[in-house]
């Protein structure tokens, strides 16, 4: 199974025709990601980021949506660590 993770674009470090890429956080994680995939996405934009690479581009509550099922799910295996 493939997972796609939402980030938010905090600045767009270079931006040729070749080589697009930004510095996106993922919840106080900032990793470069390459930005070719979408374009027109701009700093402050949430994108969907695979292996890498941007490949869509999300507003923000479906971002936000995300982020909280990926905390239920860790408050889940924290519960069952526990146990």
């Amino acid at each position: 199974m493939c997972l796609a993770i939402p980030g938010k674009i905090l600045s767009i470090e270079k931006n040729d025709s070749l080589m697009h890429t930004g510095r996106v956080n993922f919840g106080g994680i900032v990793k470069e990601v390459n930005l070719s995939f979408v374009p027109n996405a701009e700093v402050d934009d949430y994108v969907i980021v695979h292996a890498g690479f941007a490949i869509g581009r999300v507003d923000e509550a479906e971002a936000q949506r995300v982020f909280e099922y990926l905390d239920d799910i860790e408050s889940m295996m924290e519960e069952k660590n526990r146990q």
